[in-house]
């Protein structure tokens, strides 16, 4: 995991980061909480905070909504702010913080930061994530790293093919898959799960300096050059060895298709754990996990 350079890693914080924002609308007592944790694993660490509020003497009023990595949720979230009836707390991925702060939704939590020492126990870079114009608004629940491949043991052994390291390896192992009959890799067909996968390959392919300048600066020579004709073309390989479902696909579904060993392969962030564990599965028993090819 340490591989990856720090600048990339904190690309990654910054635009997989979970987040609570907390608004003025609640009770004293309650707390309305709404989420898009609501697969196997997610509902666990769903439950995990429910918990920990209700030890604190109060109240978690549920409003899931599942669905497209959370956009679902946030088309809620919005109707539900525009119409001012805005929930106490609600999940936000990490780069939106700054837009709601722009709308004047969000409390001031720096006096909760302070009481608990935010500043030195926070990164800078995820802790700069958490403030809206140098005041804490949000409070992490979770950072992920997006590049992982997911495996089943039991399919590789099916289709006497081994766990990738590199992409020409990928390649074989997918083509060793789909000759056994099985669908060489699980995939959601949703904007952002195909958006996490390109960051994959780009970063595999091209490298730290070419993702960087490609993807976080929009460095123009760097989105024409010949490597990212190379990432996207990489890209479309990898496409072509899912299945003609995957469109619109939920990632844990995905997932699943890998803990059932109808598939051999997952590209997915480190959420992906979560749905295995939650299923009951043993880390390099059931399942294999390493960093992304590249």
């Amino acid at each position: 995991m340490n591989t990856t350079p720090t600048s990339i890693r904190a690309l990654h914080i910054a635009a997989a980061a979970t987040l609570f924002c907390a608004s003025l609308a609640a009770r004293a007592g309650e707390v309305e909480v709404l989420h898009y944790w609501t697969s196997g694993g997610e509902a666990k660490a769903a439950a995990a905070l429910k918990a920990t509020l209700q030890a604190k003497g109060h109240s978690w009023k549920d409003f899931a909504v599942a669905g497209g990595g959370g956009d679902s949720a946030m088309t809620v979230l919005k109707s539900r702010v525009v119409s001012g009836n805005a929930p106490a707390a609600a999940q936000i991925k990490g780069p939106s913080i700054q837009e709601w702060g722009a709308e004047g939704v969000l409390a001031n939590l720096d006096d909760v930061a302070k009481a608990n020492n935010w500043d030195a126990l926070l990164p800078k870079v995820v802790s700069d994530v958490m403030k809206y114009k140098g005041n804490y608004v949000a409070v992490p629940v979770n950072v992920h790293r997006v590049n992982w491949l997911w495996a089943s043991p039991a399919a590789l052994k099916k289709a006497n093919a081994k766990m990738p390291t590199n992409w020409d390896e990928f390649f074989v192992t997918a083509e060793a898959l789909k000759k056994a009959g099985l669908i060489a890799v699980a995939h959601g067909g949703q904007n952002w799960q195909d958006f996490t996968t390109f960051e994959s390959v780009a970063l595999g392919v091209g490298g730290a300096d070419f993702y960087r300048k490609a993807l976080v600066q929009l460095d123009p020579g760097s989105v024409k050059s010949p490597t990212m004709l190379k990432v996207l073309t990489t890209f479309k390989k990898v496409k072509d060895y899912t299945d003609k479902n995957a469109s619109g696909r939920d990632w844990n579904l995905a997932t699943a298709m890998v803990i059932r060993g109808e598939s051999g392969m997952q590209l997915k962030g480190d959420w992906a754990k979560g749905e295995f564990i939650a299923a009951g599965k043993v880390p390099g028993k059931d399942f294999l996990c390493a960093a992304a090819p590249g």
